[in-house]
């Protein structure tokens, strides 16, 4: 029982650490869309932007990962318990800036050169992913 419960605890540092990365490529985009469009009034108004303007879409999968990260890790099912590692591995793929191309890669790229705080929760996060990629459920 020790070692699931080590698991468990890999699993939420690493929740935590995505949550914290997606937190700051948001702050990170509205940043970048309030120079184009003008102050967000209202952080309601913001999340409505980010649920449903295309501007935000890129961070889609991202947030979708973070989801299924959490309802996986919430069962006590065992097929569902042996679909994280493969989702851990998608994890890491979809955190691969790419400097050419479009779409996440590239446009995580584009976050980790404008802002430091992306820079350092992408660090935590890949830190985070490598420990936890072991994992068997």
């Amino acid at each position: 029982m020790q070692v699931r419960r080590n698991r468990d605890a890999s699993l939420d540092n690493l929740f935590t650490g995505l949550l914290r990365l997606h937190k700051a490529l948001l702050d990170d985009e509205r940043v970048a869309y309030e120079r184009v469009h003008g102050r967000i009034p209202s952080n309601g108004a913001f999340l409505q932007l980010a649920l449903n303007d295309a501007w935000f879409a890129w961070l889609r999968p991202l947030s979708q990962l973070i989801a299924r990260l959490d309802e996986l890790s919430e069962s006590d099912e065992a097929s569902s318990r042996d679909e994280i590692p493969e989702l851990l591995a998608s994890a890491q793929r979809l955190l691969l800036p790419a400097e050419e191309g479009e779409g996440f890669a590239r446009q995580y790229y584009d976050a980790l050169q404008r802002s430091p705080d992306v820079v350092l929760a992408h660090a935590g996060v890949r830190a985070l992913l490598i420990q936890s990629l072991p994992y068997k459920g």
